[in-house]
């Protein structure tokens, strides 16, 4: 099968063709969405999105934090600051390696749960999409991820 190339075609170079476009746009769609709902809990995306991974497990390191939201110690580091600021988290060096900072929730942090646990409901209304179709969307964006991860 001969591979098309914008030259050949220029509408390949169409914003709308872009599959980048299309998930670039709903990224902002869903922050739009979510912003108003985090600002009750005085949290940004993601800060949420940390507050969710220690809801899960509380005590993690920072990179234990990072794996799991794909993002390096550089971009955590200001906003475990900021949510430690907030009286939400304490960051501690650990005993065994001080080069390794534990991540724990404080009782307030623990508590904003409580208030977090309406979210996922309202978002996904706004979704207006049937549960397996959402389902079905995730597994298809895990499997974009993970297949630009390992490349060609």
């Amino acid at each position: 099968m001969a591979s098309r190339t914008a030259a050949a075609d220029p509408s390949l170079l169409r914003l709308d063709r872009q599959l980048c476009f299309a998930l670039y746009s709903a990224n902002l769609a869903m922050n739009k969405h979510y912003r108003p709902l985090l600002k009750e809990l005085g949290l940004t995306y993601s800060q949420y999105l940390v507050m969710l991974v220690l809801w899960e497990r509380d005590a993690l390191t920072v990179s234990e934090i990072g794996e799991r939201l794909f993002l390096d110690s550089a971009t955590l580091t200001p906003l475990l600051k900021r949510l430690q600021t907030a009286g939400l988290v304490t960051r501690t060096r650990a005993r065994e390696d001080e080069r390794q900072v534990i991540v724990a929730l404080t009782a307030a942090g623990r508590a904003l749960r409580r208030k977090a646990e309406r979210i996922p409901e309202q978002v996904m209304c706004a979704v207006g999409c049937a549960l397996d179709e959402l389902a079905a969307l995730k597994r298809q964006l895990e499997t974009l991820r993970l297949n630009l991860e390992q490349g060609p």
